[in-house]
């Protein structure tokens, strides 16, 4: 009785670890009976091939027997004609042994014949059903790919929602945050790429005229121009002589 709990308790462990294997992949579970149909086929193909050599010979073996009994029927004709009644009735004898034996081969070789034609039939059935059994997986790997990979655009769309409640929507927010940092960053350093270039302008035009007041005196000096027809700023030396004026003072 405990031997029995035992042996029950294995077969259902056994049984649940089937079931898993079977539900885990069960395209490869109906590949692998596939494969295994296949296989008893290859050896009922070659069971029948053999079968059909023995057809051959029994088929053989009535054509020789039929040849032997068409002899054997001439010979009684010739023995008869000649009057040698004795030799006819041997061959006689032999003609019935033949034609006994020709009944019992071409019994046996209709009986074959038939358990070939019905084997061959079984066998073409067989083949077509696990042509539909192939096509049945094909289709089967199919529809489970197409619907695992629904199931998990499902799950997609679930998990895209871009609310700010979600984590998508919290990480999108942490995205738009850096863009708007980014962008501003970029706004103030085109900003302040401006700033002092009113006073830069200044500073440049004031050198460009003190430059070109220069270059007149230059010219004067050197009788070029006279200091009317240059006209030549007097108030920088002006104030420099009120300024020693008023020190020498």
């Amino acid at each position: 009785m405990i031997l029995g709990k035992i042996w029950r308790s294995i077969k259902a462990q056994f049984n649940k670890l089937a079931n898993f294997f079977w539900t885990a992949d069960p395209i490869a579970q109906m590949q692998y009976e596939y494969d295994l149909a296949v296989d008893q086929l290859k050896e009922g193909r070659e069971g029948l091939e053999q079968y059909r050599a023995l057809v051959e010979r029994v088929t053989r073996q009535v054509a020789k027997t039929k040849k032997h009994e068409t002899q054997l029927a001439a010979k009684i004709k010739a023995y008869l004609k000649a009057g040698d009644r004795a030799t006819a009735a041997n061959f006689a004898l032999e003609l019935k042994k033949t034609r006994d034996e020709l009944a019992e081969n071409e019994g046996q070789l209709q009986m074959h014949e038939k358990a070939y034609e019905n084997n061959l039939r079984k066998i073409k059935s067989a083949g077509g059903k696990l042509r539909k059994v192939r096509e049945k997986i094909q289709k089967y790997d199919a529809e489970l790919k197409m619907s695992r990979a629904e199931a998990e655009l499902a799950k997609l769309s679930e998990s895209f929602n871009f609310d700010v409640t979600t984590d998508f929507g919290q990480i999108e927010e942490v995205i738009n945050d850096k863009i708007s940092l980014n962008r501003a960053k970029a706004r103030v350093a085109a900003d302040m790429s401006g700033e002092g270039i009113e006073d830069i302008e200044k500073e440049e035009a004031m050198e460009q005229a003190m430059a070109e007041d220069a270059l007149r005196e230059f010219e004067v000096d050197l009788g070029l121009v006279t200091p009317e027809t240059a006209e030549i700023t007097e108030t920088p030396k002006s104030l420099g002589r009120e300024t020693t004026e008023e020190t020498g003072g």
